[in-house]
């Protein structure tokens, strides 16, 4: 049976800047490809005060509350998002009114600007269902943001083994980890909480969770409430509500990958790093990063960083500090730069045991921990 509100006649206004922010906010959620028509499209509903915005794709679903909106007649509509965001973010910033009548077709105004499109009923639109738990994981907006940043690069974007796409969401009394690997390449966040919370283990889309970072504030002082239920994990912030649909399954046992004996220890400027890799990759397309690494050669007080390809060769050398025994490893320079690019110290920490061992990129409270496999090379003296 369609529901009483789905045939409502809906009036509403508020500004267009509000609509707008709302709208950008919510379509992350739409999905670029689906077999479900009503998920091409933005639910608008208007009910006890509130005029919230909805979109799904089913693994990730936003709800945002327009700000300042006015209800004259209740009801609820679906809308193309495509569509309805273009007219939003090309309507004049002036207060903007959407009228709906019993068969969905939608009348929206803003000064000289007059639109009328074809909705659909809502009553097909999935809930978003964001069952809310007691408490809830309170942390700051910029501390979540930072961990996304600093782990959800190495995610795998093969959908072929799901669990390679998810990030692992582990908490253990006051202590957040969060962790993403790709076969390649693990990294590894942990982030102090300011209270105890009982152990949570779950593993997050990390597609989503990239999502999400959009949305989240970049003030220290904004807090974001997490629920976390065996199925899905809700973010809860001002005015908007995002609900991921978990990973079902075990997380790899990563922890036996992690070793703290090394032959060689050494320090390095990031940024000096960073900037040496690249020149030295630029002879290298990415397809070709398998076969010719970035050399590192590590002798004396010397990080000699090697390009070599069938176009050419680049050899540059930075100062560091070295414990321990001289070295040669070959890296993906992808996988080297993304994980520097993540840490936010001027100096970094490098760990080495053997050119056919993992390097270890971590700092000494291990805040940060980052493991890159090393490639073969040959021919490089």
């Amino acid at each position: 049976m369609m529901r009483k509100e789905s045939v409502r006649k809906m009036k509403i206004s508020c500004s267009q800047e509000a609509l707008l922010e709302s709208v950008n906010v919510v379509t992350k959620a739409v999905p670029v490809k689906t077999t479900m028509p009503i998920l091409e499209c933005i639910l608008v509903k208007a009910f006890n005060g509130q005029i919230i915005l909805t979109a799904s794709n089913m693994d990730l679903g936003i709800e945002n509350q327009v700000k300042d909106g006015e209800i004259d007649e209740e009801g609820i509509v679906a809308l193309d998002a495509k569509l309805f965001s273009d007219v939003v973010r090309n309507l004049p910033k002036s207060t903007v009114y959407i009228d709906t009548d019993e068969v969905f077709h939608t009348t929206i105004r803003c000064d000289k600007a007059l639109y009328k499109i074809i909705g659909k009923s809502g009553q097909d639109f999935p809930a978003l269902d964001p069952v809310r738990i007691t408490d809830p994981v309170v942390m700051s907006q910029l501390a979540l943001k930072e961990m996304i940043r600093q782990t959800a690069f190495a995610v795998s974007d093969n959908d072929a083994n799901k669990m390679m796409t998810g990030i692992l969401f582990n908490i253990s009394r006051n202590n957040l980890r969060m962790v993403a690997l790709d076969g390649h390449r693990i990294s590894i966040r942990n982030c102090s909480l300011k209270e105890s919370y009982p152990d949570v283990n779950v593993v997050v889309p990390g597609r989503q969770m990239n999502e999400i970072n959009k949305i989240l504030s970049s003030e220290s002082n904004d807090m974001v409430s997490v629920y976390i239920t065996p199925s899905k994990m809700i973010f809860e912030i001002e005015y908007t509500i995002m609900v991921i649909r978990l990973i079902d399954g075990e997380y790899f046992n990563y922890e036996k990958m992690i070793r703290n004996e090394f032959n060689t220890k050494i320090k390095v400027n990031r940024r000096e790093l960073i900037e040496g890799v690249t020149r030295a990759t630029l002879l290298v397309r990415e397809v070709e990063a398998r076969k010719n690494p970035v050399i590192v050669k590590i002798e004396d007080d010397q990080m000699e960083l090697i390009g070599n390809s069938a176009v050419g060769t680049m050899n540059e050398s930075l100062p560091i500090v070295k414990e321990g025994a001289d070295q040669m490893i070959g890296f993906n320079p992808k996988f080297l730069v993304e994980a520097l690019k993540a840490i936010d110290d001027e100096e970094v920490t490098m760990y080495f045991f053997d050119s056919k061992s993992p390097c270890f990129i971590k700092n000494e409270t291990e805040s940060y921990i980052y493991l890159i496999l090393p490639i073969n090379f040959n021919n490089v003296r």
